[in-house]
């Protein structure tokens, strides 16, 4: 399915919760400055207690926003929610809220803050686009094709239905078109093994609602894949409950940091060891680049009226600055009006039936 949109003309204007994460604005600040000098067409809304900004106050093209409280990492949904209203969080995310009266000020938003109040916080603001049960959370994830992989879920939706997953499949399809510029991405369904009569229910269910879509031309669907495919790029497109995509990406993630420690570890064995680590640093050093899960930070919340991207609260400086270049690329080349148009367009049949005719998605 091709769209026929173009990317936005002007400056792209980002708003950063700049007090969220593990370290705040001793990472946010400089991943900002190298992405705004790395960005001559992007503006920044930075959010957060001034004092803590007061660095920021003298650069091109930025703007600070007050915020007297901030959202910790082991604060309750419900604190972020009701309590602290004033965040930095809230008022980042605020900034990509448009109404009748006022256009949103900003194109999309980054946090590094705690996943599951940044999810919270997002969806009671901006609520989500029509047709549309659940935001979903996706990123990429490296694969053997030398290009990436996007998988969603990966935490937002414990449990799912088939309906959900579907709806993944179409959010999933808008981001791969919007930041890589394809198509028409194929899209694997993660189950226990290719074949359609394997899985749980829900899954089996899913399958056929993925089936029944693609026979109509509103998505390309490759069918089951299993965890191995992520890696493999079978598809461009991997879909999930969020337990099963939460999981993959940590042990991917846990994975890349196992392989970089045993790198470093060859430098301080035998001489052997050693010279032989050193003929083979430019590969090594290839290798740990490609694994280096900082390169892939940046997890987009789709299906919400508005666009918000996640970074890993543990991110340095490197880290975030991805996150920001992967919520300007989904904000120039207007993610959110692809995953409007995608869901627009969209049409399902019943879980309950699958012989049932196809009806309008939204």
């Amino acid at each position: 399915m091709s769209s026929t949109l173009t990317p936005v003309s002007g400056p792209v204007r980002l708003s950063v919760d700049c007090m969220g994460g593990d370290h705040g604005p001793q990472v946010t600040l400089p991943a900002c400055k190298a992405f705004l000098d790395a960005h001559p067409d992007a503006e920044l809304v930075l959010v957060g207690r001034p004092d803590a900004l007061v660095a920021a106050q003298v650069w091109p093209r930025t703007t600070v926003v007050a915020a007297s409280e901030v959202v910790e990492m082991d604060d309750h949904v419900e604190v972020a929610l009701r309590r602290k209203k004033d965040s930095s969080m809230r008022v980042a995310i605020s900034q990509v809220k448009a109404s009748e009266a006022e256009p949103a000020r900003a194109h999309v938003c980054v946090s590094a803050g705690n996943t599951g109040a940044l999810m919270a916080v997002a969806r009671y603001l901006l609520k989500t686009i029509e047709g549309i049960d659940r935001p979903a959370i996706a990123t990429v994830m490296p694969n053997m094709r030398s290009g990436f992989t996007t998988v969603l879920d990966l935490g937002a939706n414990v449990d799912c239905t088939a309906e959900h997953l579907l709806q993944f499949a179409f959010m999933g399809s808008a981001l791969v078109t919007a930041v890589e510029g394809k198509a028409n991405p194929t899209v694997g369904l993660l189950n226990i093994g290719e074949e359609a009569i394997k899985g749980s229910e829900v899954i089996k269910r899913g399958g056929e609602l993925l089936r029944a879509a693609a026979s109509q031309g509103q998505l390309n669907f490759h069918g089951n894949v299993e965890g191995n495919d992520i890696f493999k790029g079978t598809t461009d497109i991997v879909v999930c409950d969020g337990f099963v995509g939460n999981v993959a990406l940590k042990t991917a993630e846990g994975l890349a940091s196992m392989l970089s420690s045993i790198i470093r570890e060859e430098f301080t064995r035998s001489l052997f060891s050693k010279l032989a680590a050193l003929v083979a640093m430019p590969v090594l050093k290839r290798f740990k680049a490609r694994v280096d899960h900082r390169r892939y930070n940046g997890a987009a919340l789709l299906g919400l009226r508005g666009l918000v991207f996640k970074s890993h609260g543990s991110a340095d400086a490197f880290a975030f600055e991805q996150a920001l270049n992967r919520a300007y690329d989904a904000a120039r080349h207007r993610l959110l009006d692809r995953v409007q148009q995608r869901i627009e367009t969209a049409v399902y049949v019943s879980a309950s039936n699958a012989s049932a005719k196809l009806v309008p998605f939204a």
